[in-house]
């Protein structure tokens, strides 16, 4: 039976580790013998975040471009039941071609 709500305001997180920064590569195609080669890219992180709380789940926008200092300003509401305490906010950062990375996690 619901006892009440809670309401999380996602504001903004500060002096994340960047999982991009020269790490990922793209491939160049040079010249005639058709050589590839890997150059590393300077990659901005995505980062967004998931909120769960019991078997609830809210999941943030994408921060695209924002590096380690994203800004969301969002809002996300959590029915609260039972004796459950804990909040887990997990940070990942959203990468196209690749599995997501892990940034950073709280409870």
């Amino acid at each position: 039976m619901p006892r009440g709500m809670l309401v999380v305001q996602l504001m903004n997180a500060g002096g994340l580790e960047d999982t991009d920064l020269l790490r990922k590569g793209y491939r160049v195609v040079l010249g005639i013998a058709m050589k590839t080669m890997t150059i590393g890219a300077q990659i901005q992180m995505d980062p967004y975040v998931i909120l769960a709380w019991t078997g609830q789940k809210h999941k943030s926008s994408v921060a695209s471009g924002k590096g380690s200092e994203p800004e969301w300003n969002e809002k996300f509401v959590f029915t609260l039941a039972d004796d459950t305490k804990e909040l887990r906010i997990k940070i990942m950062d959203r990468d196209f071609g690749y599995e997501d990375d892990f940034v950073g996690e709280a409870m």
